[in-house]
């Protein structure tokens, strides 16, 4: 069994939110999905821009809660491009005991509630 790395968790939470867009309309002007750099999502909607920063939440932490100091730099950001601001966390847990490692090609639960407008 092999868990996944830090890369991984952040690449499947990335996909779980590039979906929910897709779904919702947003057309992707720019993804980047190394770890560190963000945003994450540079989206267009309606002729309005988004940033849109993912995180990977490991159980039991809370994925609804951000770093405001790193959010409020996104946001000053995005201010100059009359862009808005959004915090996308995804909590991932092994389905089996919610206490080990999300391991490949193993179930797992997914805790997102959407887009959180900064």
């Amino acid at each position: 069994m092999k868990a996944l790395t830090e890369q991984e968790l952040h690449n499947l939470a990335m996909n779980i939110v590039g979906k929910e867009l897709e779904a919702e309309g947003f057309e992707f002007m720019g993804v980047n999905s190394k770890l560190k750099k963000n945003p994450q999502f540079v989206c267009l909607k309606e002729k309005e821009l988004h940033f849109i920063v993912v995180r990977s939440i490991r159980y039991p932490e809370d994925p609804t809660k951000y770093d405001t100091a790193l959010m409020t730099k996104i946001k000053e950001h995005a201010l100059k491009h009359e862009a808005r601001t959004y915090f996308a966390g995804v909590g991932l847990s092994n389905a089996a005991d919610r206490t080990q490692a999300v391991f490949l090609n193993q179930d797992y639960i997914v805790e997102y509630e959407g887009l959180i407008e900064i």
